[in-house]
């Protein structure tokens, strides 16, 4: 770090063409070489503004703070304004962002709840760092390249247990040591899984997000809870450490929400079964070594565990996120499946499968939850520095009420949420089944719909910025972009807004009258 201090009338002296000097939050940087290499021109960095002058403001304005980061502008400091010092800096690994809402009412000072113990406040702390460290990076970097996740990043994410933390509480935690021992496998609840899904959000890559493993997320459930001992012995272990990928194979050309349509069959053949057909839109599907799915046989649906081979093929399927989830049409051709690997009985493969879709339904909804919020952060700090008409954007009345509506939209899916992982934490997996199927639905196309309303009022917002890939208005641009999937992934948000209401209908008192 350069050591040199300068005056404002030092840096007054380098305001020309070979010799150009700004200053950036009390740095002091050497353009000199530089200006003909930068990417927006060299005439922007001789304009009165900014030769010669404090940029600080000019830069934030067309700027994320990342960029002084980047080893390459990082170089071009020379010093430091002499009595000045560095206001704008990052967040350190685990530390709160002080925007208002940028964090949920129980991380922000000065505020309580009733849900969260000190408990998963340091498993939050410990949750953001470690993502912040090991992961932020590469979930960029796969979500730039659409490249599968690196296998150096899942045994890390392995040495913390994640994958199995992800599928919730439960017996398949016992003998764990989850996220260094902050927390004991008894002790882990859903508000602690709840932390860990909106955390993965906060990095604006939505693809990345179902390529962080999510295939095992939903595919492992029929093993673990339907599974044999010996199923369970087999292929769970591998799975959790991620040595082995999993995918839930279940959505096909001709069956989306209605998974009674599914026409994927098997046919039993000694201690076989033959399966023949296609699945579409399998996450984590091209790079899956097992695929829990779902068949047609002549005595009803079951759930078969096949194993890739020759006989089932994969290939990418391109939609408007990144490729690094894995998104795949699957097709099986005569594949030969051990009868050893059937999940359940026959007959009852759509209650296995229907068995997990709550939990499917809330993790989506979680980080949805948690990149909106994400969104209503990048808002508020663009139109607190974003100078429009000779004042800061947030000058603006229609401005005002499309942030107003952004954080009302937030808070309440924020207060949805947690009420019902508050039920999922004192109800039994029986109880979740019975009575929460339709809250979940209700609460899921509640989310969904308020993300995609904000991810058009960001889009406003940032203006041009808001539909550009890189820069300003990345975050917005991936989430409103991807916001769509929210609504459709784990079931259409208006299949499940009717599953809440026919749900209500059912439990309508016989004798509630007006």
């Amino acid at each position: 770090m350069p050591s040199k201090e300068f005056t404002l009338d030092d840096i007054a002296k380098h305001n020309k063409e070979g010799d150009l000097w700004i200053v950036i939050d009390s740095k002091v940087y050497d353009l000199s070489r530089f200006a003909d290499l930068h990417p927006g021109g060299a005439g922007v960095l001789y304009t009165d503004s900014v030769a010669g002058k404090d940029a600080t403001q000019v830069f934030f304005g067309l700027h994320r703070l990342e960029v002084l980061q980047r080893p390459q502008y990082a170089r071009l400091q020379i010093g430091a304004i002499r009595g000045q010092t560095e206001n704008i800096k990052p967040l350190g690994p685990g530390e709160l962002s002080l925007v208002p809402y940028a964090e949920p009412t129980w991380l922000t000072p000065g505020y309580f709840s009733p849900y969260y113990s000190d408990n998963h406040r340091k498993f939050h702390k410990a949750m953001r760092a470690f993502l912040m460290e090991f992961v932020q990076p590469e979930a960029v970097r796969c979500e730039e390249n659409g490249k599968k996740i690196s296998q150096e990043v899942v045994d890390k994410l392995s040495e913390i247990n994640f994958l199995a933390m992800r599928l919730g509480p439960g017996k398949h935690l016992k003998g764990l040591t989850l996220m260094g021992g902050i927390v004991k496998p008894e002790e882990y609840d859903y508000f602690h899984e709840l932390i860990l899904n909106t955390e993965i959000a906060r990095f604006g890559t939505r693809g990345f997000v179902d390529g962080l493993l999510n295939g095992g997320v939903i595919a492992l459930p029929p093993i673990i809870n339907f599974g044999t001992p010996e199923q369970r012995a087999k292929f769970v272990p591998d799975i959790l450490a991620g040595k082995k990928y999993i995918s839930l194979a279940i959505s096909e050309a001709f069956a989306g929400s209605d998974v009674n349509g599914a026409q994927t069959v098997a046919v039993r053949d000694g201690d076989e079964w033959v399966v023949t057909g296609t699945k579409k839109w399998i996450t984590n599907g091209t790079f899956s070594d097992y695929f829990t799915t779902l068949c047609k046989t002549d005595a009803g649906f079951v759930v078969l565990l096949v194993e890739r081979s020759d006989a089932v093929s994969t290939k990418p399927v391109k939609t408007s996120y990144s490729s690094t989830a894995g998104t795949a049409f699957v097709t099986f051709d005569k594949a030969r499946v051990p009868v050893s690997n059937t999940l359940g009985q026959v007959g009852k493969g759509i209650s296995i499968i229907f068995s997990n879709f709550n939990h499917e339904r809330w993790m989506v909804t979680a980080s949805s939850l948690g990149a909106q919020r994400l969104v209503v952060e990048e808002c508020l700090k663009w139109t607190n520095q974003r100078i429009a008409f000779g004042k800061p954007l947030h000058a603006q009345a229609v401005i005002r009420a499309k942030l107003a509506a952004m954080i009302a939209r937030v808070e309440a899916s924020q207060a949805w949420v947690e009420n019902i992982t508050h039920q999922m934490n004192n109800m039994s997996y029986d109880e979740q089944s019975d009575k929460l199927a339709g809250p979940i639905g209700l609460l899921k196309q509640f989310v969904s719909k308020a993300g995609r309303e904000t991810a058009q009022d960001a889009t406003q917002i940032f203006g041009g910025r808001g539909i550009t890939v890189t820069g300003m208005g990345k975050i917005v641009e991936n989430y409103h972009r991807t916001s769509p999937f929210d609504a459709i992934l784990a079931g259409a948000e208006d299949v499940l807004g009717d599953l809440g209401v026919r749900q209500a209908i059912k439990r309508m008192p016989k004798n509630a009258r007006l």
